[in-house]
């Protein structure tokens, strides 16, 4: 006889996995993006009456806080009105009740979020409430960061980070360094990718003595620091061998030797996700290990690690910045390097935030296309390779 639950079911259908919404999970919703918009657009809404909707011209205490010495003169830093108004809409009594505004919404969608998704009777009704609760916490914090920032000197980090007048005539330098930065990471990517070839095939052997010393040379150098190993070998270099290597060159020969060690790792793990079978129909069609390793798994390997090589050319070149320890010529700079003998000369830190601009033109376009191919050369890894 069946039971009374399992006829209860028939009558009612399928269980609701999706279903409509209430005027709790609607609410919390629509609250917590109310206080995302609060905070954000509220924001930029105040940002733009006050650089044009006629908040008034250079008042005197923005003219005495935005003035700085060059060399014997005082001048006010680039584009000092359009900063006045910046700092005026931050400490304006409307973006305060914005963000106060922003952070009451934002409390009240977490709070009642948090505690009625449980109690909701469909997946469309929790989904709402917990992206309602999730939104009304990132709005909190967005707004704790404003209310951080404008409780600090915000014209002394205008003054010290936005002085953009003092980097006329350096353009052509920081070119410079991010041709020498770029020329780094490639050089040394290319050297670490054959480097690290090599040392995968060594260390998926099935014998120990040959693991062995690849296994070394690759914990060695991955556990180490970067910085240590360009000290280390400039001295082994200049003191142990008595050789005089330029430091580009050494820095260019360091990172070959620490980008091989990690290319090894991402090739064994590619060569390790080749289906076993693989190697086992080369070998059957008569080909050595060396033979099947060269026309049958390598091929298909370095197709899936094309996306995590990317992305240590990438952090390759950022950590290009460490060869500022070794003593780098004008010529030889790369853009940390320039910027900070630029933030030296003029005691002023808008050259590192254009160095910042300077390293993200560079990998942006590079994590973008790392993307894309990752979404391109996609597929599963299976099975392990004997």
């Amino acid at each position: 006889m069946p039971k009374v639950t399992d006829t209860l079911k028939r009558i009612e259908g399928p269980p609701d996995t999706r279903g409509g919404t209430a005027p709790v999970p609607l609410g919390v919703l629509i609250t917590g993006f109310a206080a995302m918009v609060t905070v954000t657009l509220g924001t930029l809404v105040t940002q733009l009456l006050y650089a044009y909707g006629g908040a008034g011209g250079m008042t005197p205490g923005c003219e005495a806080e935005l003035t700085v010495t060059i060399g014997k003169e005082e001048q006010l830093v680039t584009g000092a009105l359009g900063v006045c108004n910046v700092v005026r809409g931050f400490v304006s009594p409307t973006e305060t009740a914005l963000l106060w505004l922003g952070v009451i919404l934002g409390l009240t969608a977490a709070v009642v979020g948090w505690a009625a998704f449980k109690r909701m009777p469909s997946r469309r009704m929790r989904n709402q409430c917990i992206a309602g609760a999730v939104v009304g916490i990132q709005a909190i914090a967005i707004a704790g960061v404003i209310f951080w920032f404008r409780s600090g000197d915000v014209f002394a980090f205008a003054r010290n980070f936005l002085n953009f007048g003092l980097l006329q005539d350096s353009l052509s330098g920081f070119v410079r360094g991010a041709r020498n930065t770029l020329q780094l990471a490639l050089v040394g990517e290319m050297g670490g990718i054959i480097v690290g070839l090599l040392l995968a095939v060594l260390v998926i052997s099935k014998h120990r003595v040959v693991r062995a010393p690849a296994r070394v040379y690759i914990n060695f150098f991955r556990g180490t620091p970067l910085i240590w190993q360009l000290s280390f070998f400039s001295f082994a270099f200049s003191l142990g061998f008595n050789m005089r290597l330029e430091a580009f060159a050494l820095a260019t020969f360091v990172f070959v030797l620490n980008t091989g060690a990690y290319a090894a790792e991402v090739f064994r793990a590619g060569i390790e996700s080749i289906e076993r079978g693989q190697m086992e129909a080369a070998r059957s069609l008569g080909m050595s290990y060396l033979q099947a390793m060269r026309y049958a798994i390598v091929p298909q390997a370095v197709r899936r690690v094309i996306p995590p090589l990317m992305n240590e050319f990438v952090i390759l070149i950022k950590d290009t910045a460490l060869i500022v320890v070794l003593g780098l010529s004008a010529a030889q700079l790369d853009i940390y390097g320039f910027a900070r003998q630029g933030a030296a000369a003029s005691f002023n830190a808008t050259f590192f935030t254009a160095s910042a601009l300077a390293y993200l033109a560079v990998t942006l376009p590079l994590i973008r296309l790392v993307n894309y191919v990752e979404t391109r050369l996609r597929s599963g890894l299976t099975g392990r390779v004997g």
